[in-house]
């Protein structure tokens, strides 16, 4: 055929016509790229949670000891730099400056309940979800990435694996669960931390820091606190996730994923954290002063 009508076979590929009359399969079309390219990203996330939570409640649960094993990532990857970033950022400051401010005002003696806004609702649940998405979410990122561009996804996929309830699951609730873990860890040494400051730097006494934190805290806070963290642990593994399953272009691929992933998980906790608590403060007034 090709001889007959003088088209060699790369001619006949570009217009879609192989050698002896046999039509070319069509090609998948691109995703969309541009200042679009965040809607397909958005809706790939939105679908991925949608089968993770279907596949989290539906039989057989055989996820047991992978969730076990990204439980035990997640601490052995947070726990040291969770511990070392709250007790230092907490002391200086929430601690330091945050007291700065209050002398000024000659009522450092209020540093307990400064403690509540600063620890309990906004710094030790930004720490925990930075560092947890820094070093836990970009972790299984690249664990997911690698296996992506080797194509062992692909693999696991042939073998009939159900890589959403294999892989996901146990990801998406380990790192919900141990982010939820590490906060209540993370608030009381981000409050110790800025008792050390109350008392080695204005020389208040710890009763009249309990007294005044005690004052201030309130139910509403708890559930605002781990409402928030729980979310946010959540976040991090559909983004984590989302980029390492969709990781290509080799090594370089999955770094370019494992940078999307920080940055995306960055900007969504930002985002979330300030509508949570903008809704905390609508809801409940009273937070929003000390008493």
């Amino acid at each position: 055929m090709a001889t007959q009508t003088g088209l060699g076979p790369a001619t006949l590929r570009e217009r879609g016509t192989l050698p002896g009359g046999l039509r070319e399969a069509p090609k998948p079309p691109k995703g969309l790229t541009g200042p679009l390219g965040w809607v397909e990203q958005l809706t790939g996330m939105t679908l991925l949670t949608l089968q993770v939570m279907k596949a989290a409640i539906s039989p057989p649960y055989n996820w047991g000891g992978e969730f076990i094993e990204q439980c035990w990532l997640v601490t052995k990857r947070a726990f040291i730099p969770l511990l070392f970033c709250t007790l230092v950022f907490s002391y200086g400051a929430p601690g330091v400056s945050g007291g700065s401010i209050l002398s000024t005002l000659a009522t450092t003696d209020r540093l307990g309940a400064f403690a509540v806004m600063a620890s309990v609702r906004e710094l030790a649940t930004w720490i925990n979800g930075m560092v947890v998405a820094g070093v836990a979410g970009t972790a299984i990122c690249a664990d997911l990435g690698a296996r992506k561009v080797r194509d062992e996804l692909d693999a696991l996929a042939v073998l009939g694996t159900d890589l959403v309830k294999v892989l996901l699951v146990p990801r998406f609730i380990a790192l919900g669960v141990m982010t939820v873990i590490f906060n209540y860890w993370n608030t009381a040494i981000s409050l110790v931390g800025q008792l050390i400051a109350d008392i080695a730097v204005w020389n208040e006494t710890s009763a009249g820091y309990v007294s005044t934190f005690a004052s201030n805290f309130t139910i509403a806070e708890v559930v605002f606190n781990t409402l928030k963290v729980l979310t946010f642990g959540f976040i991090i593994a559909v983004v984590c996730c989302y980029k390492g399953m969709n990781a290509k272009g080799g090594a370089a691929g999955v770094g370019r994923a494992v940078n999307q992933a920080v940055v995306v998980s960055f900007c969504a906790v930002y985002v979330y954290n300030y509508l949570l608590n903008s809704l905390l403060l609508g809801a409940f007034p009273e937070t929003a002063t000390l008493r």
